[in-house]
């Protein structure tokens, strides 16, 4: 193996970690026997960016494509394919920032933006436009007036940070960003959505976890999408942040060929709350640009959720939502809220205000038998 000489304190170091991030064909090529179109995507221009840190790509199978973990974070070719319905920005974000990095869909709170890095990047990224470029990074400036608008702003009383990812931070600047955010008084809860304790557990350290108690009320919401993922060092990891108080709960993404798997499902959400985090939302993949071969069919996501229902704990079950096109905001499926499915697999969807939204459904999904990868 490419680390096997690589000393026990440098590789639990989370700054080493990120230090040895792999990108390239040339360094892939050294850990995993690479497929002709994962090389025509590590090798085309524009391309979303990559790293894997050494933690996580110990974990994909060196010789089988289909690796759970693997087609999370190595490009493929088709990729670079469009798709009906594609969008950059398919959520709207930027139309709904009134400061650059804050999005303010909702009327009570806040998504606020804090960084483009992350310590892995995933290849179906909503937010591929800009996350993983050293260009669009904020700076305090940036942080100041994304604060002088919640203080201005006393509807809001949640705010999620975001990116990125922000525990990619250095815990000065954390400190900085909670301790300016507990002082606003309207400001009740602090959310942070993070995929670090996947990606790099090594970052949850005692000393993080000393410094986000301070904060609480203060939730983690944690970004996982198969079982594979839940190793020993990430269970490590969440106990250490449940231990210091901090209620966790997990947004999975369905993903054709990675986990549109009753059995993985199943099999990830017992993992997750043997963890003691709570399965909080499976999404319907975005329509972003770069994901289409990732989608599957939001009646694939309905049987899935049928399997799961009455069939595990009620608070294992997770609510299976599309984060409307456009802006609309999430849309918990149901058939109260899926008003009809149209020809060109178009789906219309009723949003919290009771607007219209339309999904673009893949037209050539074909659910396939992945139990073998659970």
């Amino acid at each position: 193996m490419r680390w096997g000489d690589v000393a026990e304190t440098d590789w639990n170091d989370w700054h080493w970690q990120l230090k040895n991030r792999v990108s390239s064909a040339e360094e892939l090529a050294q850990i995993i026997q690479l497929t002709p179109e994962e090389r025509a995507g590590l090798n085309a221009q524009d391309l979303f960016r990559v790293d894997i840190t050494p933690y996580f790509a110990r974990l994909i199978d060196p010789v089988n494509p289909n690796c759970p973990i693997r087609r999370q974070v190595i490009p493929l070719g088709r990729e670079l394919q469009s798709f009906t319905g594609m969008m950059a920005d398919s959520l709207a974000e930027d139309e709904q920032s009134p400061v650059l990095g804050l999005v303010h869909r909702y009327p009570d709170r806040v998504l606020m933006l804090v960084t483009t890095q992350c310590a892995s990047y995933c290849r179906y990224c909503t937010r591929s436009r800009m996350v993983g470029d050293w260009n669009k990074t904020p700076n305090i400036a940036d942080f100041e007036r994304q604060l002088d608008y919640l203080r201005r702003n006393s509807c809001i009383r949640d705010v999620l940070i975001s990116g990125g990812d922000p525990l990619t931070l250095s815990d000065t600047v954390i400190h900085y960003l909670l301790s300016q955010l507990r002082s606003i008084k309207h400001i009740e809860i602090i959310r942070i959505g993070t995929r670090i304790p996947i990606f790099l557990p090594q970052r949850i350290t005692p000393e993080l976890c000393s410094l986000l108690q301070q904060f609480h009320p203060l939730w983690i919401n944690i970004h996982t999408n198969h079982p594979q993922e839940i190793t020993t060092e990430v269970s490590q990891a969440l106990e250490r942040l449940a231990n210091a108080g901090i209620p966790l709960g997990n947004q999975s993404v369905l993903l054709a060929g990675i986990n549109d798997s009753a059995e993985v499902q199943r099999k990830l959400v017992h993992k997750l709350v043997k963890n003691r985090v709570r399965p909080y939302y499976l999404y319907q993949c975005d329509l972003v640009q770069g994901a289409g071969h990732f989608r599957t069919s939001i009646d694939r996501g309905l049987d899935i959720m049928k399997s799961l229902q009455g069939y595990t704990s009620g608070y294992a079950v997770p609510k299976y939502v599309v984060d409307a096109p456009g802006g609309g905001g999430k849309v918990v499926i149901s058939p109260q809220n899926m008003l009809s499915k149209e020809p060109g697999n178009q789906v219309f969807l009723r949003t919290y205000k009771g607007d219209i939204s339309m999904y673009q459904e893949p037209p050539d999904y074909v659910a396939e038998d992945f139990t073998n990868l659970a």
